[in-house]
């Protein structure tokens, strides 16, 4: 199966890193908006921290591709948003098994 990753730009997919920010940033945007910024920021923090000392690097593709998800899923959710209408199967992007 290839990497959810694929559908995020390669210099924030492929740095755990850029992507620990990035998902921090979103953290911060949703809990700014919900008023538990505080709770969604320690709960990143708490997932990246618990897995910071993992070697294997299927587990760690894994894990990044489970927060490229997470990103993806936001992302998705904000246009839809912005949009007024929700992307059906047939008009979404196939961002999670691109061919």
């Amino acid at each position: 199966m290839p990497s959810l990753q694929t559908a995020l730009p390669p210099e924030l997919a492929n740095n755990a890193i850029r992507l620990y920010r990035e998902c921090l940033r979103r953290a911060k945007y949703i809990g700014h908006r919900k008023h538990n910024t505080e709770l969604l920021v320690d709960m990143v923090r708490q997932q990246f921290k618990k897995h910071k000392h993992e070697t294997d690097p299927e587990k760690i593709q894994k894990l990044k591709d489970d927060a490229a998800r997470g990103l993806i899923n936001h992302i998705l959710y904000e246009s839809e948003q912005m949009t007024g209408s929700k992307f059906s199967k047939s008009k979404q992007p196939n961002l999670l098994y691109p061919k």
